[in-house]
């Protein structure tokens, strides 16, 4: 059999990246094919000019396709925004044959996701937490063990119905169908986490153009995920207004001016830009500049200090949190953020790549590249998706050996 061809689409406020990949020996993935395009008629993970953000995402398809040489027909969506929200849910069921097997599994997070969701809204994950079989908790994997009683506990991800069908209308206008939405930070922390930053408990932060993506990963498992309506366009938007320069300019400056410490530059430095109004460049203070993005950069770490806080799981992440995304590639960020959030803070970008990688050695493609490591992880234990994209059913008869450590991961 040839090895499966893979495709992911983020579908971001910044950009549109389009990556075809294939899983080779050993489980590498090589990049065959790349696609990257400004993002147009998307603001917050929305859509918001159909046509637009149409257009866009066609034309990112079409160069992953050229570079690839392959036909791209269906694939995974990355999606965020602040219509997404998230609850914890517990289900019970009785064990069937008094020795656990996959039904019961199924029958419990059936259990589990059986809540009252509002009818313009759409489940996109359910995540199992853990198990407990009569009254003993922190079981991890109860296939084969014995027990009368059977609780399961999941962490369940919403969105709104709408956005979720703009995106597949916009995708779908190309020809390409949807098997699945991913969320970005899920997405992003296949990429950036490591086993025992899983295990310890730690933050997967995404920090994007739009929105800035939280998950809270304990004891291996997603226990919390939020979405924020703030990233680096509000950072670029204060240096505009600030320093009166057009959106495309200021984002430049930021780029190469930047810095999230008034301690981390030196006082007396400069640079010219040409702001409205001015017929010539004029010299502008760097301190000015830091001192803008210094108060966004931290009221968007505040937030997210409120966010950890009123999950009720700030006590519980020894590992710290891990940064990625293209705004925590903005020189001192790490440290402001470390001292706002009072944990360790490290900031992560995709690594071990093989093909046409060039471009995506950022922490900017963190989410593009975790579609891709989803995607194998479902080709790999061979999911069916349904008409609905947010469950997936297992085939008949397969091994459920094969995928018991992967489920965890991602249900349905």
């Amino acid at each position: 059999m040839s090895a499966p061809i893979i495709v992911g689409i983020d579908i971001g406020t910044t950009k549109i990246c389009t990556l075809v990949a294939r899983v080779e020996d050993g489980g590498r993935v090589r990049i065959l094919g790349v696609g990257i395009e400004p993002s147009q008629g998307i603001r917050k993970g929305a859509v918001v000019d159909l046509a637009a953000a149409s257009q866009a995402i066609s034309r990112s398809i079409d160069k992953a396709e050229r570079t690839s040489g392959l036909e791209i027909t269906s694939a995974l969506v990355s999606m965020t925004g602040p219509h997404v929200s998230s609850l914890n849910s517990s289900g019970v069921v009785g064990v069937s044959n008094q020795v656990i097997d996959e039904q019961d599994i199924a029958r419990g997070l059936d259990s589990a996701r059986a809540v009252a969701i509002p009818h313009n809204r759409e489940i996109i994950h359910v995540i199992q937490r853990g198990f407990t079989v009569d009254g003993q908790d922190g079981i991890r994997m109860p296939v084969g063990m014995h027990g009368y009683r059977m609780e399961v506990e999941a962490h369940i991800i919403t969105a709104a119905a709408s956005s979720l069908d703009n995106l597949r209308q916009c995708v779908g206008s190309s020809g390409v169908e949807i098997n699945q939405f991913v969320l970005n930070p899920l997405a992003s922390a296949e990429v950036v986490l490591t086993d025992t930053e899983r295990e310890m408990g730690a933050v997967v932060c995404d920090i994007g153009g739009g929105t800035t993506n939280l998950a809270i990963f304990i004891e291996g498992d997603v226990w919390h995920t939020m979405v924020l309506g703030v990233g680096g366009n509000h950072i670029t938007s204060d240096v505009a207004h600030g320093l009166r320069l057009p959106f495309t300019q200021a984002e430049e400056v930021k780029i190469h001016h930047g810095h999230a410490l008034m301690s981390g530059i030196n006082s007396s430095e400069n640079f010219s830009v040409r702001a409205f109004g001015q017929e010539k460049p004029v010299d502008v203070r760097r301190e000015d500049l830091v001192h803008v993005i210094e108060a966004r950069v931290e009221e968007i770490f505040s937030l997210m200090v409120q966010e950890i806080k009123r999950s009720g799981f700030d006590g519980l992440l020894p590992a710290g949190m891990v940064l990625t995304g293209g705004s925590s590639a903005l020189p001192g960020i790490s440290k402001l953020a470390s001292e706002v959030l009072n944990m360790p803070v490290r900031i992560a970008k995709p690594e071990k790549l093989t093909g046409m990688v060039d471009k995506l050695h950022s922490p900017a493609f963190s989410t593009s590249i975790g579609l891709v490591l989803w995607a194998m992880l479902m080709d790999e234990y061979d999911p069916v998706i349904s008409s609905r994209p947010e469950t997936i059913h297992y085939r008949n008869g397969q091994n459920w050996d094969r995928f018991k450590d992967v489920l965890k991961r991602f249900l349905p």
